[in-house]
């Protein structure tokens, strides 16, 4: 597991077997505890029966503890794929089409790019838990697309308006410089810790990483198993408060336009770049944690959103004058 949104998902899923009456997952060990009427079951049967469930979401069960080790040779392809992207980035920047996180005035260009990351990203674990377990409940019944549709329009409906209400909010605070500090530093260490958890290198900052309240996001799972006409709508609206890092960083930057014009058109495009892969993802199998090459995107994104994170602390020390603009 990457972070909380997994344990959340993890026990959501295993408590759906009709034997199981409560499950919890825990970050730092890398386990499942379940209860229930288990006296009839070996162990190495839940685990299975466990891992079925569990294998559409790229988790699997033992009885026995198992270490992933580290596959550093990810980062043959992944450190210059990283590079590539950055000079690709400056150069876009240069041009005036995108902007830094903190790096003055954020473009929506940067928004969806982020939005794009982040659906890809072990982060948006529980929002694609909610797609694949609402496309089996409506399926059952014969219906897989208007479901699907009205999921995908509630999520970016919601993420515009409640964008804009955000920003509104900060509108009523007028940031100084040492507010505008502390807002760009905090924003990058939540990012700084989304990339490193992305490298999933150090499991000691998977607990580090701040998250929505937990009942939410387990209110909002059973919710998509509510066969109800406005369900699939319903359920995209809440994934604005599910806990995924990338979501928040942007929620403070909101917050910090002041603007709720502004506030509604990032997170709007923030969603929008998480439209794609979430798409395919409902009607598809589709799935990056399955594939192959998923060491070496992550560890690539995971490169690519620490340069983020840097630059914004860098230019934190900018706005309160301790260093020169950097001048990208």
């Amino acid at each position: 597991m990457h972070c909380k949104a997994c344990t959340i998902l993890t026990e959501s899923e295993a408590q759906e077997l009709p034997y199981i009456t409560r499950a919890k997952a825990d970050l730092k060990h890398h386990t499942v505890t379940v209860e229930g009427a288990l006296e009839s079951k070996l162990p190495q049967e839940i685990a299975a029966e466990l891992t079925e469930r569990l294998r559409s979401h790229g988790y699997t069960v033992s009885v026995e503890r198992r270490r992933q080790p580290v596959k550093w040779s990810d980062f043959k392809l992944a450190v210059p794929i990283a590079l590539a992207f950055a000079a690709l980035f400056v150069l876009l920047q240069k041009l005036g089409l995108v902007n830094f996180v903190g790096g003055g005035s954020m473009t929506y260009g940067t928004a969806f790019a982020i939005g794009v990351v982040a659906s890809l990203s072990t982060c948006m674990a529980v929002v694609g838990g909610l797609v694949l377990s609402m496309s089996a409940t409506f399926a059952k019944e014969g219906d897989r697309v208007r479901p699907q549709v009205l999921f995908h329009v509630g999520r970016l409906l919601s993420f515009v308006l409640l964008g804009g209400v955000i920003g509104a909010i900060g509108s009523a605070f007028a940031l100084n410089t040492t507010a505008t500090f502390v807002l760009t530093v905090i924003i990058g260490l939540v990012m700084l810790l989304l990339g490193i958890n992305l490298l999933d290198i150090f499991h000691w900052s998977k607990r580090l990483q701040p998250a929505m309240p937990a009942f939410m996001a387990r209110h909002t799972y059973g919710i998509a198993q509510v066969n109800h006409t406005l369900t699939p709508f319903l359920v995209g609206v809440a994934t604005f408060f599910l806990p995924c890092g990338f979501t928040q960083a942007m929620q403070l930057y909101s917050l910090g336009t002041g603007s709720f014009v502004a506030g509604a058109l990032t997170m709007g495009s923030f969603a929008l770049g998480t439209l794609p892969v979430l798409g395919l993802l409902s009607f598809s199998s589709f799935s990056i944690q399955r594939s192959s090459w998923a060491g070496v995107f992550f560890k690539t994104a995971g490169l690519v959103v620490i340069l983020f994170a840097l630059y914004n602390l860098l230019n934190a020390l900018v706005i309160i004058g301790l260093i020169q603009p950097l001048g990208l």
